[in-house]
């Protein structure tokens, strides 16, 4: 039985200035650095990282940690994607040989009336061959307890997201302003109006 499950998530960032976010956006690891454990994470090469997941668990019968390649990179307009490239579970050959997931996800400034938000996207799809001893359920069950792992996953994505880039941004704009005269500080916060 192959089943496809989904889900999105959203974010919106308030940030103070404009100037000082495009510049941050400049270095995606960061990124990678605030949505990622660096006990998990290992950079490959300038866009490329390998990052272990949480462990998941489904249903209770299936505990794994899926190992994902991400290419993380900046675009013109200061638009920061990530893309999976390769998926592996290890532990779980039967899983591991029928499973096929696509995390994709944006962060980007963007201006409205006089103010700068940076506004994420994360879309994750996982298709997958189950195993027989769960051929009996019914899929409507399946398809509601995989979509809600997804939608666990890209929650504890954006929650760190949300705390961790913070700090990292401020950390970086005090440190842009003890070494250059005449650098503001910078805010960055949640906006009030965060979607999911």
């Amino acid at each position: 039985m192959k089943l496809k499950f989904t889900a999105s998530e959203s974010v919106e960032i308030l940030s103070e200035e404009a100037n000082s976010i495009q510049h941050y956006l400049r270095q995606p690891q960061r990124i990678v650095k605030a949505i990622a454990n660096p006990n998990l994470m290992k950079q490959l090469s300038q866009e490329r990282y390998e990052l272990k997941m949480r462990h998941l668990n489904f249903l209770d019968m299936y505990h794994f940690q899926p190992t994902v390649i991400l290419k993380v990179w900046t675009g013109a307009s200061g638009t920061i994607y990530l893309k999976s490239e390769e998926c592996e579970i290890k532990g779980i050959d039967y899983i591991n040989d029928r499973f096929a997931l696509d995390l994709k996800g944006k962060l980007a400034p963007w201006e409205n009336q006089g103010k700068t938000y940076l506004k994420g996207k994360a879309d994750l799809a996982v298709e997958v061959e189950l195993p027989p001893p769960l051929w009996l359920t019914p899929r409507p069950f399946l398809e509601v307890a995989g979509n809600g792992l997804l939608k666990s996953v890209l929650l504890s994505i954006k929650q760190r997201l949300l705390s961790q880039l913070l700090k990292d941004y401020h950390l970086w704009v005090e440190s842009n302003t003890t070494e250059k005269t005449g650098v503001h500080s910078a805010v960055l916060a949640p906006a009030e109006n965060i979607t999911g």
